[in-house]
């Protein structure tokens, strides 16, 4: 480390002498190598260390009898009773086959038999037929709504449209 002690005794040379812009004193090579010696001793010791313990893993590996994996030895035996898939492919027909149905055959909707289903396609072309429903009446108008005033309920809102939407309406406009 460098001595810093007693610097203010010290006389601090004139920065504005060319010949006195460097330093005065060296470099501390003692300490800079004592670094890297300590930064060497530290490197091989931490791999000395590294190669122990993979010695060790390797010994406690060997000596342990080789069992296969409980998943390789699992695959060769069928999964315990009951297999809720046995043929996934004739499974997938018959709920397919029971979907058309239900999207294409009649049926009742309810427990009383009051309501009727109807193949998907007829009542396309009836919805078709009759139309959707759409309102009568237009939608509320967006100039009942309140806005606040400077009386200190909180800022000012514009009106949709806009400061001049009533200039403009007004025929205020120039072009």
């Amino acid at each position: 480390m460098a001595d810093n002690r007693g610097i203010e005794q010290q006389h601090l040379p004139d920065l504005s002498d060319p010949r006195q812009r460097h330093e005065q004193r060296d470099v501390n090579v003692w300490a800079i190598g004592k670094v890297g010696i300590g930064l060497v001793l530290t490197t091989i010791a931490s791999i000395l260390i590294v190669l122990g313990v993979f010695r060790f893993l390797e010994v406690q590996y060997k000596s342990q009898p080789a069992e296969r994996p409980q998943l390789i030895q699992d695959a060769r035996q069928l999964p315990p009773e009951p297999r809720l898939v046995p043929n996934e492919p004739e499974n997938l027909q018959q709920m397919r086959a029971a979907e058309d149905q239900i999207l294409n055959g009649y049926s009742w909707a309810d427990q009383q038999h009051t309501q009727v289903k109807i193949p998907i396609s007829q009542a396309i072309d009836k919805l078709l037929q009759k139309g959707l429903p759409s309102r009568t009446e237009p939608p509320a108008a967006a100039s009942t709504a309140t806005v606040p005033t400077a009386s200190g309920l909180g800022p000012i809102m514009q009106q949709p449209g806009g400061p001049l939407l009533s200039a403009l309406a007004a025929g205020g406009a120039t072009k």
